[in-house]
């Protein structure tokens, strides 16, 4: 039986979610917040921290922002679904184009499900304490305001300049500060993957 690329782009989508959360749902009751341990040497670490919902760590506008931004996500999701759809309807449309959107698309919706559940099904995460899952006194957080559970780290140059330079002297140096999620990289592999080997088509149809 043959499989039509719309499945196919289903089994991929959910696949990359379902690791997604595995990641998440492990690193959330296992660990308490700014634990880490390396993986490869210091330069790849599991450090478990939680953000208000943007990518890499970054916040934005308290709890107004927050629950925009996850408003946000929703709707950017959808979009890409009814764009997809449009795309696969094309016959001239490249497989790589729609592998590439539903990359971002699924990593949209990994972090998309942490925002509006795990407040509602987890306990709060502290620096002491690792969060408890369905807890009986209920979650952390409401419907919407959930926060985003973040564990990759790339420290790949971590040091300290030194004294004699002004300014920065003994301040510490880290390249690629910051922390994220699988979620996070199928957005931007998905992005980037766009840009350098899609982007003719992108052109051609900017042309049209």
């Amino acid at each position: 039986m043959k499989i039509s690329k719309g499945t196919k782009l289903l089994i991929l989508g959910a696949v990359l979610i379902v690791i997604d959360q595995v990641i998440k749902v492990l690193v959330k009751t296992n660990m308490s917040i700014g634990e880490h341990f390396s993986v490869i040497g210091n330069w790849f670490q599991i450090y478990f921290i939680e953000n208000e919902g943007m990518a890499f760590g970054m916040k934005f506008g308290g709890q107004t922002g927050k629950f925009l931004l996850s408003l946000f996500r929703i709707v950017l999701f959808g979009a890409l679904v009814y764009w997809i759809r449009g795309l696969l309807k094309k016959k001239d449309t490249p497989y790589g184009v729609v592998v590439g959107l539903t990359l971002i698309t699924a990593g949209a919706l990994g972090n998309i499900i942490d925002c509006l559940f795990y407040g509602l099904i987890f306990g709060e995460s502290t620096y002491r304490t690792v969060a408890e899952f369905l807890p009986e006194a209920g979650g952390y957080a409401p419907f919407f305001f959930g926060k985003v559970v973040d564990m990759f780290y790339f420290p790949i140059i971590d040091t300290t300049f030194p004294d004699w330079l002004p300014l920065v002297g003994g301040n510490p140096f880290r390249f690629f500060a910051p922390v994220f999620n699988f979620a996070d990289s199928c957005v931007t592999c998905g992005a980037l993957y766009l840009i350098f080997f899609q982007w003719r088509y992108f052109a051609r149809e900017e042309k049209k």
